[in-house]
């Protein structure tokens, strides 16, 4: 019998939730702005029950807030939401990596290796898309042989929140590159076995808002509503 093609198929409120968050990546939505529910679904031709179900999701991740009789708003980023977001990231995977400390062998040591140096060459050719790929690939390598989906989720919204907020366009080299050596110290301690060390690295210094704090304010566009 032949075996037939399975397709994964997005649903209507799926992609609508991708094109608004889209938009407002693009900066074609901006903070404080509001987002008009007869005008968005006659825009898109659809109900408004796709609409409204993928507005509760990014109200959910904090990119809006629907306020009864007022509309919905796209919320700002502002540093502070940025600090606590870095706190709560870098707590996980700190945690992550200790417990998935026995799963990492030779192979995953050099899949990280083999990840910071395209990353490496991805900043020296200043591409941003190739950097930003290999790097949550990085990241990812922990999060995924982590067994808890709790933390799963909760990392995933929370860098959703980050990185697909309006931002400046491009590489911003002397990050990129201070990233890359973090990565390769993370990589030594769990080389060395010392996965504590490896964690507490991850928490107190590459997700720690207070040494990225000059990196993060160059990186980021803001406006005010």
């Amino acid at each position: 019998m032949k075996k037939e093609n399975n397709f994964f198929v997005k649903t209507l409120k799926e992609q609508v939730y991708e094109y608004l968050r889209d938009k407002i990546q693009s900066g074609e939505i901006k903070p404080g702005e509001t987002i008009n529910l007869e005008r968005t679904s006659s825009l898109l031709g659809i109900s408004r029950t796709p609409l409204r179900d993928a507005l509760l999701q990014l109200e959910f991740e904090g990119f809006v807030t629907i306020k009864p009789r007022k509309g919905i708003i796209v919320n700002s980023l502002s540093f502070d939401d940025i600090k606590k977001i870095y706190q709560i990231i870098g707590a996980l995977e700190s945690s992550c990596i200790i417990s998935v400390k026995d799963k990492i062998g030779e192979r995953e040591t050099k899949i990280l290796e083999s990840l910071n140096q395209k990353m490496k060459k991805a900043v020296k050719k200043g591409d941003f898309d190739t950097y930003y790929n290999y790097n949550l690939d990085f990241h990812n390598l922990f999060i995924n042989l982590c067994e808890n989906e709790d933390l799963k989720e909760i990392v995933d919204i929370k860098k959703r929140r980050l990185y697909d907020f309006q931002r400046k366009r491009g590489i911003l080299k002397d990050w990129e590159e201070n990233s890359v050596k973090e990565h390769q110290r993370i990589i030594d301690f769990i080389k060395e076995g010392d996965f504590v060390s490896a964690a507490n690295y991850m928490r107190d210094v590459h997700w720690a808002y207070q040494v990225q704090e000059k990196f993060v304010k160059k990186y980021y566009s803001f406006h005010n509503g």
